[in-house]
C-alpha cells in the first residue's frame, strides 16, 4: 500500500516517523501505521502524537501475531502485530463540536 509506514525500532528515530506520517497525510485521506514486536510502542507514540496535533482521528486498531523466521536460530518466532489507521482530521471537526458545546452552554444559562 501507498499510504502505509512499516516502523522499525532500529531504523529511525520516532519524529522521523511522525514528520513522514503528516506529510502522507497532506497526500491521502487516511494512513496505516504498522509495527511488529518491540516497535509497537513507536508507532503508538506516532499516532498519539499525531491525534493531540489535531492532525488524525483514529479509524482502526488491528491486532495480531504473525510468524517470522529467525535467521540466527533458523526457527519460526511468534511476533505481535500492530496496525493503526488514520484518518485525516476535517478542521470542521472540531468547529462543530465546539459550537455544540456553547450551544448547549447557553441553552443551560437561559434555563436559569
Amino acid at each position: 500500500k501507498k499510504n502505509r509506514i512499516q516502523v522499525s525500532t532500529n531504523k529511525k528515530p520516532l519524529f522521523f516517523y511522525v514528520n513522514l506520517a503528516k506529510r502522507y497525510m497532506q497526500q491521502y485521506n487516511e494512513i496505516e501505521l504498522s509495527a511488529l514486536g518491540m516497535a509497537i510502542g513507536t508507532v503508538v507514540t506516532v499516532a498519539e502524537i499525531l491525534k493531540n496535533n489535531g492532525l488524525a482521528t483514529e479509524k482502526k486498531i488491528l491486532t495480531s501475531t504473525v510468524g517470522t523466521k529467525d535467521e540466527a536460530k533458523g526457527r519460526l518466532v511468534r511476533k505481535a502485530k500492530i496496525e493503526i489507521l488514520l484518518g485525516k482530521k476535517n478542521s470542521n471537526d472540531d468547529d462543530s463540536a465546539d459550537k455544540e458545546a456553547a450551544h448547549e452552554a447557553t441553552e443551560a444559562d437561559a434555563k436559569k
